[in-house]
């Protein structure tokens, strides 16, 4: 397991580099050029410029998290060709500084969907929080106005994307889930012998949530449309992120068997816990098995039976001790979250060796 953590850069992101440097086994940054537009070649010289930040505190940037896909290529316009050359070219430079790993989505529109960024909890601490039935019943732009308050651009949420919601969400009027899945195949068949070349992992992330959202189709959602998705390809550059939280949300997904079944495609990994309810609603908690609704300790534990060696990092945490960042990506919680992986690694370990 090596451990990385998401880090947003230095305008936009109240985490410093000093700080992740002082988190116990943290190697990497999980990173991206955030001020690019889905579509946007990335250019090398601004790439460049996040390694030489990296270099400086010691940290690889193997993982890239997202290069986004143009809303073009999910709707299969005649456009998206040339969106496809310009996610090439920036796979290719990626790799110059070391990419191992781009982790990316193909979610219509929005990207990670919450309904209250703060929800306060019982200890004082809040979290991102997720209403079944305010989703169910809203508008998408109220939903934008109420969850885009956050000084900082969230991903997945960005000014420029949601700019003209109506007309994208117009776009997508219709489409069935196996359209969605054609223009996923087209773009990894022109997309994956680029990966090849660089001996890159393109690694998908689940939805989040696993479901429709505003009548949009969605694919990534279950163990059946994970087996789906690996069998697109039998590319070495084609592999999934396994991010327990979003595909957690539903508690008819197994994660620990979903890691188990699938644990040789599986790169990158997010491990976190939700907390769900039985109305549909979710909330972030702590990492700890007992605060949520997933378990993680098996979750980590089905990791560590299968040897695995690829990168992981703490996701969404809560926002505690009056900590002012972005919403699920403070300093504290994820430090807390770090320590409990490794905690359990541990303990693995020595249960291997033949430890008490």
């Amino acid at each position: 397991m090596r451990m990385t953590f998401r880090w947003y850069g230095e305008d936009n992101d109240s985490v410093t580099l000093e700080q992740i440097k002082q988190i116990p086994g943290v190697e990497g940054l999980v990173w991206a050029l955030h001020d690019r537009v889905a579509g946007e070649v990335w250019p090398l010289e601004d790439v460049l410029a996040v390694k030489e930040k990296a270099d400086a505190h010691g940290f690889h940037l193997d993982v890239v998290e997202s290069i986004n896909v143009h809303e073009d290529i999910k709707l299969g316009l005649p456009s998206r060709d040339a969106y496809i050359e310009n996610y090439k070219e920036s796979i290719r430079n990626v790799a110059k500084v070391g990419a191992k790993v781009i982790c990316y989505n193909f979610m219509p529109v929005f990207d990670w969907t919450r309904t209250d960024l703060f929800k306060e909890m019982e200890d004082g601490s809040t979290a991102l929080f997720y209403e079944k039935s305010k989703v169910d019943s809203m508008d998408p732009q109220e939903l934008i106005k109420q969850t885009t308050g956050s000084a900082f651009t969230m991903p997945g949420w960005e000014p420029e994307r949601l700019k003209d919601i109506e007309r994208s969400l117009e776009a997508y009027k219709g489409m069935s889930e196996e359209e969605l899945w054609n223009n996923l195949q087209y773009f990894l068949e022109q997309v994956l012998p680029v990966a090849e070349q660089h001996d890159m992992k393109l690694a998908i992330h689940p939805d989040d949530p696993p479901w429709s959202v505003f009548g949009l189709p969605r694919i990534i959602t279950s163990e059946a449309n994970v087996e789906r998705l690996l069998s697109l390809s039998d590319s070495p550059s084609h592999n999934i992120t396994l991010c327990s939280g979003s595909l957690g949300a539903n508690p008819e997904n197994d994660i620990p068997r979903i890691i188990r079944r699938f644990h040789d495609r599986i790169p990158f990994a997010h491990i976190r816990n939700v907390k769900i309810y039985e109305n549909g609603d979710f909330i972030e908690t702590s990492h700890r098995s007992k605060d949520g609704s997933i378990d993680i300790a098996d979750v980590v534990r089905a990791y560590h039976e299968n040897g695995f060696t690829g990168y992981v990092r703490p996701d969404h945490g809560r926002h505690i001790w009056n900590e002012d960042c972005r919403p699920g990506y403070g300093l504290y919680d994820r430090a807390l979250g770090i320590m409990h992986l490794w905690g359990l690694w541990d303990a693995y370990d020595r249960v291997e060796k033949g430890g008490c």
